[in-house]
C-alpha cells in the first residue's frame, strides 16, 4: 500500500477524531458490526475524492464498510493497467470487495473508447459499469459490448443540470427495447431534485435497478443543500421498503459530495442513521 505523508497522516486523523467525538449512540452504530440485512450499503470511492487510496481504505475499515464503487479519482481506481492492479491489490489485502465501478463517462460512441471501459471493469471483476453521459444513439453499441463482456451498465442520472438523463424514468424508457443487462443507477438525490418521486421510479426500474446512491437533501429543489443522511428530507425509510419490495439485490452507494476535506463526520452520521433503520425495520420484521 503507498505511504502516507506525515500532511496526510495528520489531516486524516485529525477527521477521524472529529468524526468519531460523535455522539456515543452514534459512534457505537458506526463501530458495531451490523447484523445480516435485505438492504447492502457500500460506499462510492467519490466520497473521499480529495484522499488517497490508502486513507480510503483505512476510512472505511473505521467505518466498517467493505464493498466499495470505485472510481478513477485520484488513486482510488486507476484507469491504467499496472496502477489499477496495484489498486485490487491493496483492496483485496485489505478485504475490500469492489461491486462496481464509476460514474464512468460514455461520452464518445467509438468502439476503442467503450472497450477501455469494459477492459477496465473486467480486470477488476466488476460486475457493475455505472455509466454517465451516454448518449441515447450510443446505447446500442454499448449493449454489443455488454453482450461480449457480460458486464451489466447502470446508467446515472444526474438531475435538472443533465441534458438527457434528468430521472431514472428518462433512461428506462430509452432503455426498455435493449438488453436486459443494461440499467439504472438511480441517484436518489438528482432524481428529487428532477421533481420525480424516487420510491416510484425504484417500483418503475424494477429488475432494471442495479445500483442506487444515497445522499440526503434538506431542499429538493436545492442541489447545494445535502446534508448527512437523515439529517434532511429524503424518505430513506420508504426507499428501503421499495427496494426490498422489489426484491433489489444490489448495493445502496453513500455518495456525500460535500465538505470534501472533511467527509467523515457527514458520512459517520449518515451510516449511523441508516443502520438504524435498518435494525428497526430488521426488529418490526421479526
Amino acid at each position: 500500500m503507498n505511504n502516507i505523508s506525515r500532511r496526510d497522516f495528520l489531516r486524516t486523523t485529525a477527521t477521524a477524531a472529529a468524526a468519531f467525538s460523535a455522539p456515543r449512540k452514534m459512534a457505537a452504530l458506526v463501530e458495531k458490526t451490523p447484523e445480516p440485512s435485505m438492504i447492502r450499503l457500500g460506499v462510492a470511492s467519490y466520497t473521499f475524492r480529495n484522499f488517497g487510496r490508502a486513507q480510503l481504505i483505512g476510512f472505511m475499515k473505521q467505518l466498517n464498510v467493505v464493498d466499495l464503487n470505485a472510481k478513477d479519482v485520484g488513486d482510488h481506481l486507476p484507469a491504467d493497467e499496472h496502477g489499477e492492479a496495484a489498486a485490487l491489490q491493496n483492496y483485496s489485502a485489505a478485504g475490500i470487495h469492489l461491486h462496481a465501478a464509476g460514474v464512468i463517462s460514455f461520452t464518445k460512441d467509438e468502439d476503442a473508447d467503450i472497450r477501455t471501459k469494459f477492459e477496465y471493469a473486467k480486470r477488476a471483476g466488476i460486475p457493475v459499469i455505472v455509466g454517465g453521459d451516454p448518449s441515447p444513439e450510443t446505447l446500442p453499441r454499448i449493449e454489443r459490448f455488454v453482450n461480449e463482456y457480460d458486464i451489466r451498465v447502470a446508467i446515472h442520472n444526474h438531475g435538472p443540470e443533465d441534458r438527457i438523463w434528468h430521472s431514472p424514468l428518462d433512461v428506462l424508457k430509452a432503455i426498455k427495447s435493449l438488453d436486459p443487462r443494461i440499467g439504472c443507477c438511480i441517484d436518489v438525490g438528482h432524481t428529487v431534485r428532477g421533481g420525480t418521486d424516487v420510491v416510484q421510479a425504484i417500483h418503475e426500474a424494477g429488475t432494471r435497478l442495479y445500483n442506487v446512491h444515497m445522499k440526503d437533501l434538506t431542499n429538493f429543489q436545492d442541489k447545494q443543500s445535502q446534508v448527512a443522511v437523515g439529517d434532511g428530507k429524503m424518505p430513506v425509510r420508504k426507499i428501503f421498503e421499495a427496494l426490498i419490495m422489489e426484491k433489489y439485490s444490489g448495493f445502496v452507494d453513500l455518495e456525500y459530495e460535500v465538505h470534501p476535506d472533511d467527509p467523515i463526520p457527514g458520512v459517520v452520521r449518515s451510516y449511523a442513521f441508516m443502520r438504524e433503520v435498518l435494525a428497526d425495520m430488521e426488529r418490526n420484521r421479526a
